[in-house]
């Protein structure tokens, strides 16, 4: 199934990149995803087998009306494929080749507390300085973690947090005994 959403994600986003539509289609694709990933009636519909192609077709039409037509013409080549329930992971793909060819770094932010956006954002700044990329910066709160804060860019993880320093403090207790 992977490598079926990558050959997809691919050859939309090569579409899109030869159209000079990249962003257009990106965010269409996305509120698509986030539609049929919001409304389980919506993924049934779009999912099942019980539904004809043609069915499925005609109100992907009604429900894209305005949209692009490189977006429509590729979710009605996956309804006719049987391969819509890749979605997800097609629009994943996309992001993942879209990223790479903004050259944007994806920063998390997780802490036990909400932080003001202002932190949040300086923090992802000076990350992007360092990195020398744009940041996509997403946020998030975790009680568990304790206080402190972890942070992934990319593949990397800074683990700041009172949980981890604990667990660590807790190892090296063990290791004394």
């Amino acid at each position: 199934m992977e490598e079926l959403a990558q050959v997809y994600g691919r050859s939309l986003f090569e579409v899109a990149r030869e159209q000079q539509k990249l962003d257009q289609l990106r965010e269409q694709l996305g509120q698509f995803a986030d539609a049929v990933s919001g409304n389980h009636d919506l993924a049934v519909f779009f999912f099942s087998p019980y539904f004809s192609t043609k069915e499925k077709q005609e109100a992907l039409g009604r429900m894209l009306e305005g949209a692009d037509p490189i977006l429509v013409n590729f979710l009605n080549l996956l309804i006719e494929n049987h391969r819509m329930p890749v979605i997800f992971r097609i629009r994943h793909e996309y992001e993942r080749l879209w990223d790479e060819e903004n050259k944007t770094l994806p920063v998390e932010i997780t802490s036990a507390i909400e932080l003001d956006r202002a932190t949040a954002e300086s923090l992802g700044k000076k990350i992007g300085e360092r990195a020398g990329r744009k940041v996509t910066l997403a946020a998030h709160v975790d009680p568990d973690i304790l206080g402190g804060i972890i942070i992934r860019v990319g593949n990397s993880i800074l683990d700041a947090s009172i949980r981890n320093r604990l667990e660590q403090l807790r190892r090296h207790v063990a290791q004394a005994s």
